[in-house]
């Protein structure tokens, strides 16, 4: 508008008020220019004209002025509350008439955080089972495919745990988090990006801990031991399981509690510390037996196959090759076609047990053959490390065999070549 239309405009708003301000194209020059002050009602007809406050007119915060106060700051999230501007010939509030509607506007924006803050538990549910389905899917998804449909679970959860919420809403939401997190930390170690694994995990733990959740606590570092033991160091994983056990101690019969004793086991069978990793897996044992073992399906449950990929794993590193064998075999009769990487692992720990017993030709096979049959997504460093190891078991003059040489050929194949 020029000066000329916003005075016209003006004059018209006010044309039926007694003593009305008089409003000249010169005044609003020099009201806008700040050359000269509007009196009090001048104030509250130019506040009412462009729907503000004084203050985003730029003018002083007299105690009149002051009455027409701006608009109140946004709280969490809902539409700021104008405190009502006095209509042109009113008196204006006092300061006391000013604070009790302030005290009056605050108690009613708390009631509407507390209100529209609430997750309805249609909206719960459908996260819960969200994330029970992506656990499910997370034993047989290849993980860079999975990565994209955590990181879309994430934003739908930190969307609702950004508000204020029930205390007893936040928990879930905390232990949803912690769980997709431990869940995206795990994707990403077995793909290779390490800084970024360890990142989540740290994420996941905190969540954990902020749920207060105790098996979840222990669950996220029984876990957040597998980055550890497979880049090392290994001390460090065996400090995680050792935790983990420390915290779940009070739920004995737990899949956790289970779980983080056959990890330890095997961090400990890893590191070369025998005598403790055996009586660390008669523990485990224990612990299982009381357990019983998980009828569920996914990458939370800790079921027989799981228990015993554990112990293949430990009596592998402790070079009891016989009683390891029979263990994986017993465990792969338990594993259906869409298991992912689980399987493979133990016909690597079996090709591993071969060249530990000088079979060189016969382990080699076995690692090809697996490597070979997987599929291209589940190609990880974690299986590729596992393959490898297979030719640093063997005695160093086989290492450069004809057999060892092939193996390493496979390893190093791009995937569409294989």
């Amino acid at each position: 508008m020029t000066l000329s239309e916003a005075a016209g405009q003006i004059r018209r708003l006010v044309s039926d008020v007694d003593n009305a301000p008089r409003v000249t194209v010169e005044q609003l020059r020099l009201w806008e220019t700040g050359r000269h002050q509007p009196i009090h009602s001048t104030v509250l007809v130019l506040a009412a004209f462009y729907d503000c406050s004084p203050k985003d007119l730029g003018l002083d915060a007299t105690e009149a002025v002051a009455a027409v106060s701006p608009r109140a700051e946004p709280q969490h999230g809902h539409p700021a509350e104008e405190i009502p501007m006095p209509a042109i010939g009113e008196r204006i509030p006092t300061a006391a008439e000013h604070l009790s509607y302030r005290v009056d506007t605050a108690r009613r924006s708390i009631d509407r955080t507390l209100a529209s803050a609430t997750v309805n538990s249609s909206q719960l549910d459908h996260i819960d089972e969200m994330v029970l389905w992506a656990s499910q899917e997370y034993i047989y998804t290849p993980p860079a495919q999975m990565l994209a449909r955590l990181l879309d679970l994430l934003v739908e959860v930190e969307g609702l745990a950004a508000s204020r919420q029930p205390a007893a809403v936040q928990v879930r939401l905390s232990e949803l988090t912690a769980m997709l997190s431990t869940l995206t930390a795990d994707a990403l170690m077995k793909l290779g990006d390490l800084p970024r694994s360890r990142s989540w995990y740290a994420t996941a733990r905190t969540a954990a801990d902020d749920s207060g959740n105790a098996e979840l606590r222990a669950r996220v570092r029984a876990q957040a031991a597998m980055l550890p033991f497979y880049y090392g160091p290994i001390t460090h994983a065996v400090n995680l399981c050792r935790e983990a056990r420390s915290i779940s101690s009070r739920f004995r019969t737990s899949a956790t509690h289970a779980f983080a004793a056959a990890a330890e086991a095997r961090a400990l069978a890893k590191l070369g510390a025998a005598a403790e990793a055996e009586a660390a897996l008669r523990y485990a044992t224990k612990a299982f037996e009381q357990f019983g073992g998980d009828s569920a399906d996914d990458a939370f449950a800790f079921p027989v196959r799981r228990y015993l990929l554990y112990k293949s794993g430990t009596l592998t590193s402790l070079g009891h090759t016989r009683e390891a064998r029979q263990v994986q075999e017993e465990a792969l009769a338990l594993y259906q076609d869409k298991t992912g990487i689980d399987p493979a692992l133990l016909r690597l720990e079996a090709a591993i047990c071969y060249a530990r017993d000088r079979s060189p030709d016969e382990a080699c096979q076995l690692a090809g053959v697996t490597f070979l049959r997987m599929d291209p997504a589940h190609r990880t460093p974690i299986v590729e490390e596992r393959a490898r190891e297979v030719v640093e078991v063997l005695p160093p003059a086989i290492r450069t065999g004809r057999a060892a040489r092939e193996l390493l050929e496979i390893i190093e194949l791009p995937p569409g070549r294989m």
